[in-house]
């Protein structure tokens, strides 16, 4: 219940969800003009900042920068890799597919092809009415990276962050791996890193999948007054940020409460 709460309830704040409630509220405030055009006025603002580029970039490094990859590398006993990163492999797809968090695995097998450490542990579980769970979908796409089935261990029964962090504990134990490389997105990796500390566990934080990248920024410097106007306009991309922003936040609020942090 919790999991199909925590994931559902939270679009009602979202930027598109809470703009068409305001939406559906204007439609019954016809009778009253004035109270329509100011609740359509706020589903508008917050529809336009909320996919502005200034400001989703600005939200985003706020999450993003609290972390940054280690350098030099450690020499640890595990890297741990977070799911999300893969789809299911469905027709006319014959491969697993990989999402736009793939960086947690390319990332992870570089690490291990680097000598950060021998062993990953692949955690992530079966959504209903997936036959494969998410930590054996990882497990196939890191074999094309050329990841060997012995340097894998696989935690395959969790359903969220929190779960994550408690199943993978015992394997860790169990095997004798005190020292871990956390590999998740950049955005996820505050609540992530809370968690895995918050249950004992020795870890590094190694984050990827970074939104926000520097050069960017210094290309929009140099690119003058032009770059700042366009980034007052809206679009599509800057909308999901903000919301994968917001989520992060509501999943701090929401773990906070429950002592999970």
């Amino acid at each position: 219940m919790f999991f199909f709460l925590s994931k559902t309830l939270p679009l009602f704040i979202y930027p598109v969800g809470l703009v068409c409630i305001l939406l559906i509220v204007a439609i019954f405030l016809w009778r009253w003009r004035g109270w329509q055009t100011a609740v359509l006025l706020t589903a508008f603002f917050l529809l336009f900042v909320a996919a502005n580029p200034l400001v989703s970039l600005w939200l985003v490094r706020s999450l993003e920068w609290d972390y940054l990859p280690p350098d030099p590398l450690p020499q640890v006993d595990v890297i741990v890799v977070l799911g999300g990163s893969t789809t299911i492999a469905g027709y006319p797809q014959t491969t697993v597919g990989l999402n736009d968090a793939a960086d947690r695995l390319w990332y992870a097998a570089w690490l291990y092809h680097e000598g950060a450490a021998d062993r990953l542990l692949l955690t992530g579980g079966k959504l209903p009415g997936n036959a494969v769970s998410e930590a054996e979908r990882m497990a196939e796409a890191l074999r094309l990276m050329g990841v060997p089935d012995e340097a894998m261990l696989l935690e395959s029964a969790s359903m969220n962050t929190y779960e994550n962090a408690i199943l993978s504990k015992p394997i860790l134990q169990a095997h004798n791996l005190d020292t871990v490389l956390l590999v998740t997105s950049a955005i996820h990796m505050p609540r992530s890193a809370a968690i895995f500390k918050k249950q004992g566990m020795d870890i590094i934080p190694a984050p990827t999948d970074y939104q926000f990248v520097q050069p960017d920024w210094d290309e929009g410097e140099s690119a003058g007054w032009f770059y700042w106007l366009l980034g007052l306009l809206p679009d599509a991309k800057s909308l999901e940020l903000t919301t994968s922003v917001m989520k992060e936040y509501v999943g701090i609020l929401i773990y906070g409460l429950r002592g999970w942090l």
